[in-house]
């Protein structure tokens, strides 16, 4: 029977022929997919290169009523990826490694999954068996990768993780001529399914997905000035952060694609502890961190203030002021877009606040809600903790009975010191030791802070990052960094596309990419024969337009044909 339903499909009549196998049985179901397989190995195998020039003719009279399109796979995305493989030499690297065909094929159907298809290694599996036509631009099968090798192969990646880092960094520096005289540092965190008790590195802490009831992973990252990763650690969920930058620091010594000279290192507030600013100074490393104190000098009100940047939409004014104690610049920044933005999110908690010390005084005076002053002070005391950012501009009073057992009123009003730090909504400084920067140069590179911000939404939102549902150390690691992989391909593309004009998301890359695929159209003839023509769809406008920015040709594969004499079986041809 799985020999006659493999006929069927070569001849083109499978899905309009009646069923052989009960599909709602299991084996039946088993059965009905081995009979795809084969039946698309055997017309592989028979397959011969169509033509491409425009001289040859093909000619065939077909039933159009019996025309079929099968086998459609997703190549578009693939093939934007491939070619950041082959640019940075990716695929040699694994050869070179070690890596045999098959488990280099197993390596880059993971890195690229986690770039077209992000989630766990089964579900990678799954896409890579049904649902992508990488195997085609890879010549390989994966309907013969187990789930298991992809696992294994986890393990073999990140144990060339150091190598596999340094070549790209290599790579990326020699394809971009890369300034790599700026680095960037900073950590993100990602939580577990589970309790993870196996993993001594999942541990509670502050969450940035605000999933503090799981445990976490933090996961540090030096990037270039351009973006692009030099080195990452994966670090226990309740790392310090200050406490990580000497070690990863440590690390980039004597990587070739950094300057001979050390490079000036930019950070957030988060890690720039004055423990972390005294280390950089002694072993000589130039710094622009943003500081941690509160700051009271408002540039507008600077006479010598710098207006770096005026439109509709924002204005930056910077004060340049030095410290007698320790001679460092203090660059003090107003902008007018994020004093919006901060001014929102005051206002966000404002209301909340208030709102509910609204209901809870109007609950005073209804049934069945609580009265107690003890309670009520307590209620009132989460409040504060939960609002803390405007918190402190509250004055709240509440009036207790005789007895001192229940409140009857609660009044507030917010103190006169909640409208000055409105207004100094959108100020933060800057500190650094270099002596002999512009302020619009000092601003301006303290914004490549926002490219290490996209690498990790990037990294999040886009491949896959979170959650993770390993509970094996190395196997979270192996995670994390088949993710990082994934992100060198794809802000190498990015980088190209920009340099083009072209500034869109990955997200939006792979949706419009998404639609280009490989089908088969199945052609039954007028001399009972059956052609079977493997092709891609033609890209559209904006697929075009993503092409001729990167120099890939839109379809690498090409047509092929595979014809079936309906009067000969075909069935017993070998499958390697």
């Amino acid at each position: 029977m799985l020999t006659a339903r493999i006929e069927q499909f070569l001849q083109g009549s499978g899905p309009y022929q009646a069923e052989l196998f009960d599909l709602a049985d299991e084996l039946g179901q088993l059965l009905e997919a081995a009979a795809e397989r084969y039946s698309a190995l055997i017309i592989d195998k028979l397959a011969q290169p169509v033509a491409t020039a425009t001289s040859e003719q093909d000619y065939h009279t077909v039933n159009i009523n019996h025309i079929e399109a099968v086998q459609a796979r997703s190549i578009g995305v693939e093939t934007l990826a491939f070619h950041a493989v082959t640019q940075l030499q990716l695929d040699q690297k694994l050869t070179a490694l070690g890596f045999s065909k098959i488990d280099s094929a197993a390596a880059l159907g993971s890195i690229i999954g986690r770039m077209v298809s992000p989630g766990s290694e089964l579900q990678t599996h799954d896409w890579l068996q049904s649902r992508t036509g990488l195997g085609e631009l890879l010549d390989h099968d994966y309907g013969c990768t187990s789930l298991t090798r992809l696992y294994t192969i986890s393990d073999t990646l990140l144990k060339y993780q150091p190598a596999l880092e340094a070549f790209l960094a290599v790579q990326e520096q020699t394809l971009f001529d890369l300034n790599r005289s700026i680095v960037l540092y900073d950590l993100t965190n990602t939580y577990f399914e589970g309790q993870c008790t196996q993993n001594p590195k999942a541990q509670f802490g502050r969450s940035k997905e605000k999933r503090s009831d799981c445990p976490l992973v933090t996961l540090g990252l030096v990037l270039d000035g351009d973006g692009f990763p030099l080195c990452s650690q994966v670090f226990p969920g309740n790392a310090s952060e200050p406490a990580t930058l000497a070690l990863m620091l440590d690390g980039l010594q004597g990587k070739n694609p950094l300057p001979s000279e050390k490079p000036v290192i930019i950070m957030d507030a988060g890690i720039a502890s004055a423990e972390n600013i005294a280390w950089l100074s002694e072993r000589g490393y130039l710094y622009l961190v943003v500081g941690r104190e509160r700051y009271v000098q408002d540039p507008r009100d600077q006479d010598n203030a710098v207006l770096v940047r005026e439109t509709e939409q924002s204005k930056v004014t910077l004060y340049r002021a030095i410290d007698a104690e320790t001679g460092e610049t203090r660059l003090y920044c107003h902008s007018d877009q994020k004093a919006k933005k901060e001014q929102a999110i005051r206002n966000r908690f404002h209301v909340r606040l208030e709102e509910a010390l609204d209901k809870l005084n109007a609950g005073l005076d209804k049934k069945g809600t609580i009265k107690n002053y003890a309670k009520i002070l307590e209620r009132i005391g989460r409040l504060r903790e939960k609002n803390s950012r405007v918190a402190q501009n509250y004055c709240i009073e509440v009036t207790a009975d005789d007895e001192k057992n229940n409140a009857i009123r609660i009044k507030w009003r917010r103190e006169p010191q909640s409208e000055q730090k409105d207004h100094h909504c959108g100020i933060y400084c800057l500190r650094t030791n270099i002596p002999n920067w512009s302020e619009e140069q000092l601003w301006t590179t303290y914004t490549m802070l926002t490219e290490i911000e996209a690498t990790f939404r990037s990294l999040k939102t886009d491949l896959g990052l979170r959650p993770v549902y390993h509970h094996k150390e190395d196997r979270v690691t192996g995670h994390l960094f088949i993710t990082l992989l994934a992100y060198h391909l794809v802000h190498t593309l990015r980088y190209q596309l920009k340099q083009q004009g072209i500034h869109l998301s990955w997200d939006s890359l792979r949706n419009i990419m998404s639609t280009q695929q490989r089908i088969t159209i199945t052609l039954p003839t007028d001399d009972n024969k059956t052609i079977h023509l493997r092709t891609t769809t033609k890209p559209e406008l904006r697929q075009k337009q993503i092409y001729a920015a990167l120099s890939i040709k839109p379809d690498p594969i090409g047509k092929c044909k595979t014809i079936i004499d309906k009067k000969k079986s075909v069935v017993p041809f070998e499958i390697n």
